[in-house]
């Protein structure tokens, strides 16, 4: 049998412990300061059923994520923190307070090429606040 050498898929992030700790750090203060603004802790799954991830992308999109069939299931890792959000507020509008105030730290996946700066497998921050009525200017 052939001896397999560790390594870590190229665009992928691994952390050494002291790293890991600045890290959780700077996690730390992002989740401090959305919080001092009223904004609410959400997490949502990085496995995503494809026809929800690809309900209103585009053609880049499809090219973009990592796709895969478990049995019979078309799946897709998350590429993003928006679309998530929003298959959670449409599923769990009823019981939310609008406007309804939230911020998601998570790990998100896109099949690109990696160049220098640029990952496959990275966190994103977002916040973002939905209203369910419009905003009038006079």
């Amino acid at each position: 049998m052939a001896k397999t050498e560790p390594r870590t898929l190229s665009g992928f992030m691994e952390l050494l412990p002291n790293e890991q700790i600045l890290f959780n750090e700077m996690l730390k203060t992002i989740e401090e300061t959305y919080q001092k603004f009223g904004f609410l802790p959400l997490d949502t799954p990085i496995i995503e059923l494809s026809e929800v991830l690809l309900a209103k992308a585009g053609g880049e999109t499809e090219k973009q994520i990592y796709r895969f069939n478990k049995g019979d299931t078309d799946l897709s890792l998350r590429f993003d923190l928006t679309v998530p959000l929003s298959k959670y507020v449409a599923k769990n509008y009823g019981n939310l307070s609008f406007p309804f105030r939230r911020y998601q730290i998570g790990k998100v996946y896109r099949g690109e090429r990696t160049q220098k700066g640029r990952f496959r497998e990275f966190y994103q921050c977002d916040i973002d606040i939905i209203g369910d009525r419009r905003i009038r200017f006079n």
